[in-house]
C-alpha cells in the first residue's frame, strides 16, 4: 500500500489562465438530445433492471441520464436509486475544491473519468462554511453564528435545514461531522464545540451535540472542562465512534502539541472520563486531517522537523489500530517537493479507498 505507484498526480495548472473548458452540470442537458435518439432498449427493460444498469454509470453520466426521458428522470431521482447507487463498487468519491474566497463555487474532480466539473453548491453562502460528508450526503454549517445547518444531496440539490444546535451560541472552535447509516437510511450530525473559560487561558469548555434524523432532535451528550487542551475543527465518525483532534492550550513540548480523543456515540461515556481516551499523535503534526476509509480511522498530516516543528519534512498517512498508530504511507519526495516546507500548505480529505491531498502552493492534486 505504501508503494510509490499508489500515488497519482493530477495537475490543474490552467485554472488561473482559464484556458481549460470545464464541464458544468447545469450544461449537461445539451448533450442529451444527441443521445436520446439512440435509446430504445430501455422500453423493454423492467424498472429494477434499468435502475441497476444506470447505477453503474459514472456520476457525471447519471446527471445526463436524468434528462433523457421522464422514466429515466424518475428512476435517477428516486430515493431507492440514490441509496443503491452509493453501494456500487465502481463509483469513486469525488474531490471538491473552492476557487473563490467569497463565492461558494468551485470544481469537483471525478477520478473515474479524470475530469473536473464546475459545481455551485446549494444552501452555502460563502466558501468558509464548515463542510462534512458521508455516503454522498453533505452537511453545511455557517462559520459566523454556527447556528445555520443544512443537509444536502448534491446530485438532487435537495436541502434540509436543521434546527439550531444547543450549546454556546458563539464557540471559539467547532468540529462538524456527519455519519450515514446505510441500513436505515438515517444519519447523525455531530458538533464538538470548544470555548475558552473567561479569564483562564488554560481551561476550555467542551461540549458534544448530536442530531438524530429519525427523531429530528438535538441532544447534548457531554459537557466537560479541559485543562491545557482544547478541541479544534477536525472530527470524523467511524463505526459509531466520534474521533476529534485536540490541541495544546499552552506549554509542553512540540512533540506533544496534538492528540486524539475517542467518544463512543452509542455508549456515551459519562462526564469526567473523556481524557482517558486520549491517544497521542505519532509525530510533531501539522495540517492534521481525520478521515473515514471504510469505517477505519485514517489520519493525514505534515511531519514536522525535529529542530523546527513548524516546518514539515514530509506528509504521512496513518491508520489507527486499537490505540496505536500504524504508518501506511509517506508521500514520495518527488511529489513532496512541490508542496513547499511551511505549515498549512496543503489540504487533504478522503473516503472509501481514496485519499486526496491538495497543495495550496502548487497546481497539483495527489491521489492515494
Amino acid at each position: 500500500m505504501a508503494a510509490e505507484t499508489s500515488w497519482v498526480s493530477h495537475c490543474f495548472e490552467n485554472f488561473a489562465s482559464g484556458s481549460v473548458d470545464f464541464d458544468s452540470f447545469s450544461d449537461l442537458n445539451d448533450e442529451t438530445d444527441k443521445e436520446a435518439a439512440a435509446v430504445s432498449m430501455d422500453l423493454i427493460l423492467p424498472d429494477d433492471l434499468l435502475e441497476r444498469i444506470l447505477s453503474y454509470l459514472p456520476i457525471a453520466s447519471i446527471f445526463r441520464a436524468s434528462c433523457v426521458c421522464k422514466r429515466w428522470h424518475e428512476i435517477v431521482k428516486s430515493d431507492r436509486f440514490l441509496w443503491n447507487s452509493s453501494h456500487v463498487s465502481s463509483q469513486k468519491p469525488w474531490y471538491f475544491m473552492f476557487t473563490s474566497s467569497d463565492e461558494p463555487v468551485g470544481y469537483a474532480y471525478d477520478p473515474v473519468l479524470r475530469k473536473w466539473y464546475g459545481i455551485d453548491l446549494p444552501c452555502i453562502e460563502t466558501s468558509n462554511w464548515f463542510i462534512a460528508s458521508s455516503s454522498g450526503l453533505v452537511c453545511f454549517m455557517d462559520n459566523d453564528s454556527r447556528s445555520e445547518l443544512y443537509v444536502c444531496n448534491p446530485i438532487t440539490k435537495c436541502c434540509k435545514g436543521l434546527h439550531e444546535p444547543p450549546g454556546p451560541k458563539f464557540s471559539d472552535y467547532s468540529a462538524l461531522a456527519v455519519s450515514v447509516n446505510r441500513a436505515t437510511h438515517s444519519y447523525n450530525v455531530s458538533i464538538v464545540k470548544s470555548k475558552q473559560v473567561p479569564g483562564n487561558f488554560f481551561q476550555w469548555d467542551l461540549s458534544i451535540h448530536l442530531y438524530d434524523s429519525e427523531t429530528m432532535t438535538w441532544v447534548t451528550t457531554l459537557t466537560e472542562v479541559l485543562t491545557g487542551w482544547r478541541a479544534g475543527d477536525e472530527s470524523v465518525v467511524c463505526n459509531g465512534v466520534l474521533y476529534f483532534l485536540i490541541y495544546s492550550a499552552g506549554g509542553g513540548a512540540w512533540d506533544n502539541r496534538h492528540g486524539l480523543i475517542m467518544y463512543n456515540l452509542r455508549s456515551r461515556p459519562p462526564h469526567g472520563v473523556l481524557m482517558r481516551s486520549f491517544i497521542p499523535v505519532p509525530c510533531s503534526l501539522t495540517c492534521g486531517r481525520l478521515m473515514n476509509l471504510k469505517e477505519k480511522l485514517i489520519m493525514v498530516g505534515g511531519i514536522g522537523k525535529h529542530e523546527r516543528p513548524d516546518i514539515i519534512k514530509g506528509i504521512g498517512i496513518w491508520l489507527l489500530k486499537g490505540r496505536e498508530w500504524q504508518e501506511i504511507a509517506r508521500m514520495p519526495h518527488r511529489y513532496f517537493q512541490g508542496f513547499g516546507e511551511f505549515d498549512d500548505v496543503f489540504a487533504s480529505s478522503g473516503t472509501d479507498d481514496l485519499i486526496y491531498i491538495q497543495s495550496y502552493g502548487a497546481p497539483a492534486l495527489l491521489v492515494f
